[in-house]
Parts: C-alpha cells; sequence; structure tokens
C-alpha cells in the first residue's frame, strides 16, 4: 500500500488546529475545546484518501518531561510531513513563540503555508500584520474553521503541492475494508504502550501519568495482507470520577471508538486485574455487538515463580500467578465465556502479533453464517433433550429458527408463547449453538417472535448474553 503524503497542522495552544483538522475531514475527529493544550497525542484524519492531516499538541517551552514528550512528537510530525500548516489565530499579534515556531518550520525545508485562523472574527488583524514571519506571501491563507471560509482555496493549494489532480487518489481502493481494533480499558493499562509496539513506532505519548490519550489516536499496518486499523482511546475512569469538560468529551469519544471498530481488545492490568470497571466495558463492548479480546498487559511484570493471591483467597496451593489470574477471570467474565484471554508485554513484545491472529478469527467468526437446516436439527435436538417449562396450561413452544444477520450473528427463534421462555432455556439454546460452532470472541444476539405475539403482545428482542 502506497503511503499517503502527511500535511501537519502546528502552532500554539488555543489557534484552532483540531477544529481545523475537523473541518478538513467533515466530522470530530480531535477534540475542540476552549481549554489549551487540549490535543496532546498526534491526532490524524484521511482527506478525502489523498493526504493524511495530523493535528498536534500545541508549540511551547516544555516544563517538565511529559511536556517534553509532546514537543518531540511534534518535532517528529514537522519531520515526517510532506506540507506543514503554521496556524495562528488571527485575532492576535504574533509573538516571540510564534516567530520561532515559523524559524523550526522554516528550517525543515518542507512547503509552508501559514493559516491565519478565526478570521470570519471582526478584530481579526489585516494580513500585513503577519508577513514579517518570513512565509511566502503566495502561502498564506485565511480562514475559519467555524464558517468554513477559505478551507477550499487551502485545501486545494495542498492538492497542488503534493501534485494531485482531479479526484485521483495516492492510493487504489483496497477489495476490503480495513478491520478496525479498538483498544479499550482503564487508565494507565497500556494501551498506549501497546499501540505503539502493534505500530512498531511511537505514534502515541506513553506516560505513567493518568489520562495521556484524550482523542482516538490511528494507524494503519497490515498483517498477511490484510489491512488493520488500531485505535487507540483514552482510558474511562468510573462516571463519578471523570472531571467535567475534555474528560467527558473524551470518556464518550471512547464509547464511539467501540461502535466504530469490528473487534475490542479489553485491555486489563495484570498488576490490578479485578475491577467492576473492567466488567462493565466488557458489558458495552458485547451490548454492541463487537468482537472482544481479553488482553492481560503488563505480564513482564508477573512473578511466575511464587503462586500469587490477587483477592485476598485462601489455599491456592503451587500455582502460578498466570494460573490463578485466568481462573479469576472466568469467574469474574462468566458472562463471556466465548472470549479469549491473552497475557501481552509491551516492554518485551510477548503476544504482541497474536493479537493480530486472533482479530482475524474473530472477523471470520463474525461473518459465518449457519444454514437453516442446522440451526433447526439443532433447536430440535435441545427441545427434544430439555423441555421448555412454562405455566400451567401454557407451554412455550419454539418451532423454528433462522439466521438474519452477521456482524454480530442474528437469530431469529419462531415458535408459539416464546414470552414464556425462560432465560436460562435461551441461555441453553445459545450454548447448543455455540456447541455447533463456537464464535470466538464474538457475542450472538437472539429475537423471539411468537406466531401469536399480535393476540398476546409477546414478541421479544433480547441478546443471547445476560
Amino acid at each position: 500500500m502506497k503511503t499517503l503524503p502527511i500535511v501537519a497542522l502546528i502552532g500554539q495552544t488555543n489557534a484552532g488546529k483540531s477544529s481545523l483538522l475537523n473541518r478538513f475531514a467533515q466530522k470530530n475527529i480531535a477534540i475542540v475545546a476552549r481549554e489549551e493544550g487540549t490535543t496532546r497525542d498526534n491526532v490524524s484524519a484521511r482527506i478525502d484518501d489523498r493526504f493524511l492531516m495530523v493535528d498536534t499538541a500545541g508549540l511551547k517551552n516544555p516544563e517538565d518531561d511529559f511536556e517534553a514528550g509532546i514537543q518531540d512528537q511534534i518535532n517528529d510530525a514537522i519531520e515526517s510531513a510532506d506540507i506543514i500548516l503554521l496556524t495562528l489565530d488571527s485575532t492576535k499579534f504574533f509573538d516571540h513563540r510564534d516567530k520561532d515556531i515559523a524559524k523550526r518550520a522554516l528550517r525543515s525545508k518542507k512547503p509552508i503555508f501559514l493559516v491565519l485562523n478565526k478570521s470570519d472574527r471582526g478584530e481579526a488583524l489585516d494580513i500585513n500584520e503577519f508577513r514579517a514571519l518570513g512565509v511566502d506571501e503566495n502561502n498564506i491563507f485565511r480562514t475559519s474553521a467555524t464558517t468554513g471560509q477559505g478551507i477550499t482555496d487551502l485545501k486545494n493549494a495542498i492538492l497542488k503541492e503534493l501534485g494531485i489532480r482531479g479526484g485521483a487518489t495516492t492510493e487504489p481502493a483496497t477489495s476490503e475494508p480495513p478491520l478496525k481494533i479498538a483498544l479499550i480499558g482503564r487508565p494507565n493499562v497500556g494501551k498506549s504502550s501497546l499501540f505503539n509496539s502493534l505500530a512498531k513506532k511511537q505514534q502515541a505519548l506513553v506516560s505513567s501519568r493518568q489520562g495521556t490519550t484524550r482523542d482516538i489516536n490511528r494507524v494503519s499496518v497490515k498483517f498477511k495482507g490484510r489491512e488493520i486499523e488500531i485505535l487507540d482511546t483514552a482510558g474511562l475512569r468510573k462516571p463519578g470520577r471523570r472531571e467535567v469538560g475534555i474528560e467527558k468529551f473524551s470518556a464518550i469519544r471512547t464509547l464511539a471508538a467501540i461502535e466504530e471498530a469490528d473487534i475490542c481488545a479489553l485491555l486489563i492490568d495484570s498488576t490490578e486485574p479485578h475491577s467492576k470497571l473492567d466488567q462493565s466495558l466488557a458489558g458495552q463492548i458485547t451490548e454492541a455487538g463487537k468482537g472482544i479480546i481479553m488482553v492481560v498487559t503488563k505480564s513482564d511484570l508477573m512473578d511466575d515463580s511464587q503462586p500469587t493471591n490477587y483477592f485476598g483467597e485462601e489455599n491456592i496451593k503451587n500455582r502460578t500467578s498466570a494460573d490463578y489470574l485466568l481462573d479469576q477471570l472466568e469467574r469474574d467474565y462468566d458472562f463471556l465465556p466465548y472470549a479469549p484471554v491473552i497475557f501481552t508485554s509491551s516492554e518485551t513484545g510477548k503476544n504482541v502479533t497474536k493479537l493480530f491472529e486472533l482479530a482475524e478469527q474473530i472477523d471470520e467468526a463474525r461473518h459465518h453464517q449457519i444454514a437453516t437446516k442446522d440451526l433447526n436439527r439443532i433447536l430440535l435436538e435441545a427441545r427434544e433433550t430439555h423441555i421448555p417449562a412454562g405455566l400451567k396450561n401454557t407451554h412455550p413452544k419454539p418451532k423454528y429458527i433462522v439466521q438474519t444477520d452477521v456482524c454480530p450473528p442474528w437469530f431469529v427463534v419462531h415458535g408459539h408463547d416464546l414470552g414464556l421462555l425462560h432465560w436460562s432455556y435461551k441461555r441453553y439454546i445459545e450454548r447448543k449453538i455455540r456447541e455447533f460452532y463456537p464464535y470466538l470472541g464474538t457475542p450472538i444476539m437472539f429475537s423471539y417472535r411468537s406466531d401469536n405475539s399480535r393476540k398476546k403482545g409477546e414478541e421479544t428482542d433480547q441478546k443471547g448474553d445476560f
């Protein structure tokens, strides 16, 4: 696959870079807020499959190692960019920091476009006030991310500089869409480290500080000829502990990533594995009908030479940490018996590529369709083995079953008085189907439709996971 050219947005904080990215992408990719320094990681979006636009954190003097890491990322963006968009707030006179940023960009010898954003405001300054920055006057553009002013002219100039004409793209259309994997979990569980290991480059900022990732970071890789897009999300804390403002948006963005993804990797910290929030996230993933992989991170910190009692139980005997943790996960996530568990380490690279292999298997399972004759044979055997219970004079009678959809697989059971079916019998039907085809890492959904539902109002739509 040919790499898309990169257009990097740089500038001081609160110049409107994230708003410009969203305007170009025509959807909300980066978080936009009045708070300075909202963007920390390099957030990117494909623009019409012609170029990749990267929104960087605002340039400023690093105050600590954390800020220095952000500035290093910006330098990387400048070095890897084909075009640099130096973005300023046109309502403010440029200062020495803007001058330093412009010098840094000009030293790169890359094409520089000076973007004077927020030009729709009445207090916007004359364009002559910015000529001293040293950017070619033909490459100065007035824009407004809010109204769209100047966006078309800037986009055409970018395409002209890149040598792209008409509707041509820099890469051919693929025969199948990319497989999207979202990394989901609590803060500081190791999502960004795993993201970097999977991408084999320092794409996301890694820090021990909680809440480092705020936006959804993306990177595309190829595995056995298949394009895979990895989504790194902000860590979710309990709703009562979430800060207002930016963190609230990040939580929404994480939930949006679950909806967008095909498969979610639920990351569980091996040093702190017991969390009701992890269980809640697992429930949200299955409710969305997405594939799921349980990824135990930081496995290099586990001491397999000694038994480890994470949960205060006694008589654990001579068992390794991994054995004990697997048993505990089986109990805590008994509603996910089909979810595979892998132990990973971003430090050592343990099982990192195994995630891709499992994702391919789960993707195949999500698309699998069982023939109707096989389904009805399964239902008949289930009914003959275990007759469903009912009321005194009325018993539910499941008659036949069909699969109506994939991704996730959806089954519709038809019969009489199915509103009386106990939830345990519905789980029993699901188990019988999984015995025929396991549907690895895949939730399966069910609807129960009674022939007499119009008379008694007994049509029900229920998921196969309880």
